[in-house]
């Protein structure tokens, strides 16, 4: 049977984000297979029937509930994610919500006026730019990544709120990675089969690669044993 990971998010081909995730999509191996998810389908509410999620960019969400849904599933069951800007958004806000406890944790981008603001805009945005990430060594996106500092690129107007990052980290969640401006770049919770979210987009560059970028490796290597161990 061939490896299934769903990509969660509303597929829009104008965005270059999505054009590179559809480039990656291509580079996946020949029994795996990377599927466009859309938030308002039923396949999203599905999520334990795939190998693997990747919560992808390109916020708002058309179903908001459903990602968080899914999120959580992925979280509890032990199914492999990656969540990569703003899938690494939600995937905080999730955990702010259901682990944390955080009453009325919220995103800002689409609830402004929410009780306790998890994910706020950035001082500086990052629609287009690049950064310098370092990741944190010994964590697993140390070991998928490496310790030296790496250009990540970004597309994105948000990131944790100030003082968040500490409350995430009290309750289990590993910061995993940081960049200037930015702030924290990753996050990941050890004890999970793979769970890992980075601000940083590792599917651009795709159209020029011609392999996965070892992020997209690792989730795919993650969804392969899963499978396995449940055969």
């Amino acid at each position: 049977m061939p490896i299934v990971i769903a990509a969660l998010g509303d597929r829009d081909p104008a965005y270059l984000t999505h054009r590179e995730i559809d480039a990656a999509m291509a580079l996946a191996p020949p029994d795996t297979e990377i599927r466009w998810v859309a938030t308002d389908s039923g396949d999203a509410r599905r999520i334990g029937t795939f190998d693997g999620l990747w919560v992808v960019p390109g916020t708002p969400y058309r179903d908001e509930a459903a990602v968080y849904a899914a999120i959580r599933q992925a979280r509890e069951q032990g199914v492999p994610i990656l969540g990569t800007c703003g899938g690494f958004q939600h995937m905080a806000v999730e955990y702010a919500r259901n682990v944390v406890g955080i009453d009325g944790a919220a995103h800002a981008e689409s609830d402004p006026d929410g009780e306790t603001i998890v994910v706020a805009g950035l001082t500086c945005s990052l629609v287009g730019e690049e950064r310098t990430v370092a990741a944190v060594p010994g964590t697993r996106l140390a070991a998928i990544c490496g310790t030296e500092p790496f250009t990540g690129f970004h597309w994105c107007t948000y990131g944790l709120a100030p003082g968040i990052a500490a409350r995430l980290a009290a309750a289990g969640l590993v910061i995993s990675a940081h960049a200037e401006d930015a702030g924290v770049e990753g996050v990941e919770l050890p004890g999970h089969p793979f769970y890992v979210a980075t601000l940083f987009q590792p599917q651009v560059g795709s159209s020029e690669r011609d392999m996965l970028h070892p992020l997209l490796a690792a989730l795919v290597h993650a969804a392969s044993r899963s499978a396995a161990r449940s055969v």
